[in-house]
């Protein structure tokens, strides 16, 4: 393999050197989202409808989403909210299957923001709470979501892909 798809075996399971990278990435976005969520629910004890105003464009404003992605398909059941439970899983296991096989850099990185994420929000905050915890709010700057950490890392995750797809070209086959 090129350099960074060298692959270790792991229980007959091959994951690159930037798959490694990506699982290291994903964790790190795990572990801010739910520190995050500990300080804003637990240390600053912050409640729905009591912001805190940080800058003049910038609050705290506690907000229980049980949407997906701004709001949508709300899981207002709690059937529906183990739906979403059971999706995720099964997303978060196709994600980490393709970034353990990746051999370049910044799908991996991407990969990683995106898994890490997703575990924050779609598993472990609707497992907890029913619901995801936002509070990172910019109203201040037009920006109408109130949002946190993981979706921060689903985003950018997002976005880094849709440049590396404009940006990578796979090399023709030689006929």
């Amino acid at each position: 393999m090129s350099r960074g798809g060298e692959a270790a075996m792991t229980g007959g399971i091959h994951v690159t050197r930037h798959g490694w990278m990506a699982y290291a990435i994903a964790a790190a976005v795990l572990v801010l989202d739910q520190l995050s969520k500990f300080w804003v629910l637990d240390v600053l004890r912050l409640e729905e409808g009591r912001p805190i105003e940080v800058l003049p464009f910038f609050r705290l404003s506690m907000v229980w989403n049980k949407g997906v992605s701004f709001g949508l398909f709300r899981a207002d059941t709690d059937s529906m909210r183990w739906v979403l439970v059971g999706f995720a899983v099964v997303v978060v296991l196709a994600l980490l299957w393709w970034a353990g096989r990746q051999t370049r850099r910044l799908p991996a990185l991407a990969l990683g923001l995106i898994i890490g994420g997703a575990l924050g929000n779609n598993l472990i905050d609707r497992v907890r709470f029913g619901s995801v915890a936002d509070f990172l709010d910019f109203s201040g700057l037009y920006f109408p979501w109130v949002f946190n950490v993981a979706d921060s890392g689903i985003t950018v995750g997002v976005v880094l892909l849709l440049l590396d797809s404009f940006l990578h070209k796979e090399p023709e086959p030689e006929t």
